[in-house]
């Protein structure tokens, strides 16, 4: 991309992601994240009402008298983007790849971050781990992390879940919020993504497009597999073709959702026809 084209681009995307992190996410991004991170304070005897889950067990047994710790909320989060660049972002139906939507949402979430006096950090990621951006505060890291959202070219297509959590647990020492953007186009990411909700505070947002859900009844159809290139025909016309393509879909869907639930991640899936906006409203208001 020109650099002229990418300027241009990079003031679009921020036009539109900062307004929307000033005007419709103001206030929901502090009462959906801010509080969960929770750092000790001290440790002082027991009072009547005291949550007995506080009890510190060691000190009480030292004094003979029942004493718990204190917490205070941390007040500045560490949020991280960990986005998927491989080479199935690259599709898309109604006018939008699931790149772009994909790219949009970090950014909304990155401005979100910074108007809260929080760090912002990226780990770009395919097979492999692309890019990796520090967290940083501030409008002009923020501006650098769209750049590399909008211009970048991951060195391979495919997609794998489990090097990206990895990678990620081990160098994100301090308990983080972090945001896995993908479309999920992977398996055998289940020990890493168990490993890194138990760490920090991780929200899936799922990425697809409407024809990965369904096949629309256009005859004969070739499908390419974006990430290993191979190619098949589909007959669309054949009624039980759609059907064993929808229910394999859903079968994936709600494996994944199950997955999620059974590691206590909060998940939300966007399509690239809908309104994301209103998903992500709807992903802050299950927060609080």
């Amino acid at each position: 991309m020109e650099t002229s084209e990418l300027l241009k681009r990079v003031r679009q995307v921020e036009i539109k992601t900062r307004g929307l992190s000033n005007h419709i996410f103001a206030g929901q991004y502090h009462s959906a994240f801010k509080g969960r991170g929770m750092t000790f304070a001290e440790v002082r005897e027991y009072e009547y009402g005291d949550d007995v889950r506080n009890i510190d067990w060691n000190v009480t047994a030292r004094f003979h008298k029942p004493h718990v710790k204190l917490f205070e909320e941390e007040r500045e989060l560490t949020v991280m983007l960990l986005v998927d660049v491989s080479g199935s972002g690259q599709f898309g139906t109604h006018g939008t790849t699931k790149k772009d939507l994909m790219t949009e949402i970090a950014a909304t979430l990155a401005f979100s971050t910074i108007q809260n006096n929080d760090k912002v950090g990226v780990v770009l990621f395919s097979d492999e781990i692309e890019k990796y951006i520090p967290p940083q505060k501030g409008r002009k890291h923020v501006l650098r992390i769209i750049r590399e959202l909008l211009n970048f070219e991951a060195r391979s297509r495919g997609t794998d879940l489990s090097k990206a959590l990895q990678f990620f647990s081990n160098v994100q020492k301090k308990r983080s919020t972090a945001f896995l953007i993908s479309d999920f186009v992977s398996r055998g990411f289940d020990d890493a993504l168990m490993v890194a909700s138990r760490k920090h505070d991780l929200i899936a947002l799922q990425v697809y497009d409407q024809m990965e859900r369904e096949l629309p009844e256009v005859g004969l159809m070739r499908l390419k597999d974006s990430e290993t290139g191979e190619e098949m025909w589909v007959d669309t016309d054949d009624r039980s073709v759609r059907l064993q393509f929808q229910n394999w879909w859903m079968e994936e869907t709600e494996n994944l959702k199950r997955l999620f639930i059974k590691n206590g991640i909060d998940h939300i899936s966007i399509g690239t026809g809908e309104d994301y906006v209103r998903a992500m409203i709807q992903l802050f208001k299950m927060r609080n």
